[in-house]
């Protein structure tokens, strides 16, 4: 099943299987363009996920581990851990992610719905997408 290119500000998203109806393993691609806004550090309820680097530099953390991933290499998030990712390289990044059970494509459409307009999101409405799809955002670090 391939989806539709789905944009959530910079961020492009792909669905190659989307396995939320069978709540089964699920795929897409996500494009990361340098230096774009990137949802902030959370965690997922009911949800693994594995992040493979096609393309340029993708930074991902997991919990306290951090790595820049180049083209080949992967890294693992265990359900419930705090992971994030950024772009904070000089050329575009594509990488392919899979979740198990997958969240589905739905949710990323809901969250472009939420995004998408003049000015910044609704923080509010962001996390109650995000909470109706089982993440949760991670509790701000202190300093």
């Amino acid at each position: 099943m391939n989806g539709k290119d789905i944009r959530v500000g910079q961020l492009g998203i792909r669905y190659i299987v989307d396995g939320s109806a069978a709540r089964s393993m699920g795929c897409f691609e996500l494009t990361v363009p340098p230096g774009s806004n990137v949802p902030p550090p959370h965690s997922h309820t009911q949800n693994e996920e594995c992040v493979y680097v096609l393309e340029g530099r993708l930074r991902y953390t997991v919990d306290s581990t951090s790595r820049d991933l180049g083209p080949g290499e992967a890294m693992y998030t265990p359900r419930g851990s705090v992971h994030a990712f950024s772009n904070p390289f000089s050329t575009v990044a594509r990488a392919l992610i899979v979740q198990s059970p997958d969240i589905g494509e739905q949710y990323f459409l809901d969250i472009a719905a939420v995004a998408t307009g003049s000015g910044p999101p609704d923080k509010a409405a962001l996390v109650a997408v995000m909470a109706q799809y089982g993440l949760v955002p991670a509790a701000p670090r202190a300093s």
